[in-house]
């Protein structure tokens, strides 16, 4: 009688709630949230780079510049639309448990949102792709990839949007499976074109080859990690789809792309600072040089010259390298 008494009060319906036990929503609610504080978490990695990169001032030019406000407004937007849809699924519909069984507009904004993040990342890297190989039908082929991808994940969007409940998600199957595909394989071309390249650039040298194997790790740790989280999204989709284990890997994804592009624009700044410091020493090495062995004196500089050659000058040189210029 209390119970009916105080929920009159409230307004609230006075019938009994459906009871349900421990654990009936870890696949449902749980996943999501994770995905969710996932999520913000990489936005504030997001955040912190941006702020590195706009106050290191990189000489870039205007299209770069262009790209990283474009997917840090949009990692912006997404993050705040992610935000409310954990608002509207733990407190909106709060013991509501049939609002689980179809999914509101945001789930249709994050597959456009992270299908665009991955389009704009995937041509921006495409472009490092043609100045480092140097090969135009790779750079086309994997722009195919990366447009196909932008359009499935925008389709498989709207259309979830249209269908809504989730017992009807089933003819969604095949184009989520193509949006992940294309995108995934664009991914990992890109990788494995950069690191191929850039393996071919090693000149021997131990200091040159030291930032060559940084960027390498570079580019396959970013490339595989939002190949990881495309895949099991898919996965998830497919094998998982009375769950919203989808989800957890669906949110994240966007900000990896971010991060993968603005970590590559802020390595510059670590790069420089390992250049310069290889040529101070390699010009005390030669200003303090005691033998007067010919063999000796010509070693050093040629190390010297290696590393200018190499690294041309510093700012210069890799500035010009991301603004596309060859």
């Amino acid at each position: 009688m209390q119970f009916k008494d105080r929920r009159r009060r409230l307004g609230l319906p006075v019938a009994a709630p459906l009871v349900h036990k421990m654990g009936d929503f870890d696949l449902v609610i749980g996943v999501v949230l994770i995905g969710l504080f996932f999520n913000t978490y990489l936005y504030g990695l997001v955040t912190y780079q941006f702020i590195v990169y706009h106050n290191t001032k990189f000489n870039d030019r205007l299209w770069i510049k262009t790209v990283v406000g474009i997917l840090f407004s949009l990692d912006t937007v997404h993050s705040i639309v992610a935000v409310y849809a954990g608002w509207e699924m733990c407190v909106t519909n709060y013991m509501n448990p049939a609002s689980l069984a179809s999914v509101s507009w945001t789930i249709p904004f994050t597959a456009c949102a992270t299908a665009a993040a991955a389009f704009v990342t995937q041509i921006f890297l495409g472009n490092r792709v043609l100045v480092l190989t140097k090969s135009l039908p790779l750079v086309v082929f994997i722009g195919i990839l990366s447009v196909l991808g932008l359009f499935f994940g925008i389709y498989s969007g709207i259309y979830s949007g249209i269908l809504r409940e989730v017992a009807k998600f089933g003819p969604l199957g095949p184009f989520v499976t193509c949006w992940l595909t294309f995108q995934t394989s664009a991914d990992l071309i890109i990788t494995a074109s950069l690191t191929i390249a850039l393996t071919r650039a090693r000149t021997g040298f131990r200091r040159t080859d030291t930032i060559i194997n940084r960027i390498i790790r570079g580019a396959v740790q970013t490339g595989l990690f939002a190949s990881m989280f495309a895949l099991a999204d898919l996965f998830s989709f497919m094998f998982h789809r009375n769950t919203n284990l989808y989800a957890m890997f669906a949110y994240p994804i966007g900000r990896i792309y971010t991060n993968t592009l603005l970590d590559t624009l802020n390595a510059r700044t670590s790069l420089k600072t390992m250049a310069s410091e290889d040529i101070e020493v390699s010009s005390f090495r030669m200003q303090h040089q005691t033998h007067t062995i010919a063999a000796t004196t010509n070693h050093s500089i040629h190390v010297q010259k290696e590393v200018v050659h190499d690294l041309g000058g510093g700012t210069a040189s890799i500035d010009s390298k991301y603004r596309g210029e060859v």
